[in-house]
């Protein structure tokens, strides 16, 4: 029988021991209370993940239109690298498609956020919604501004 106490007290043990269960069909014995809500909590550390790089992407396009005298290889590379870094989830977690509209409104906030502190400019500059949708987010040829790199 599954110990109660081990997901409080030893998470990696009581995981690697709910595994076993699981593969010997000890459903019986399985703490599936658990297992659901530890299912569910990776849902949302992938829709978590989405937006976390959204963030970077968005802050980085603000950045890119809004300071195109410090315009580099460094932030056209974190720029690139995010947009596949983006679709590679998108292909890995297709239903995550339905929550692009939400979670572009959630990380363009944080973007704006940060582009206000990195930059020094005043928090007005910055559209106060996403200026772009997700298809020229994730576009290879968009560069906000006058599209210089």
């Amino acid at each position: 029988m599954s110990d109660p106490t081990l997901y409080d007290h030893d998470f990696y043990a009581w995981a690697n021991e709910q595994a076993a269960l699981l593969r010997a069909g000890k459903l019986d014995v399985a703490d599936i209370a658990h297992i659901a809500e530890e299912i569910e909590s990776m849902g949302k550390t992938e829709k978590r993940e989405l937006i976390s790089r959204l963030v970077v992407l968005l802050l980085h396009l603000l950045k890119w239109q809004y300071q195109p005298e410090r315009r580099g290889a460094s932030w056209e590379a974190t720029i690139r690298n995010q947009r596949l870094d983006i679709e590679e989830h998108l292909a890995d977690n297709p239903s995550l498609k339905a929550k692009l509209p939400e979670a572009i409104q959630a990380a363009y906030e944080r973007a704006r956020n940060s582009a206000t502190a990195e930059t020094g400019l005043a928090r007005s500059t910055f559209p106060t919604a996403c200026p772009w949708g997700f298809d020229a987010i994730i576009n290879a040829e968009f560069w906000p501004g006058d599209g210089q790199r």
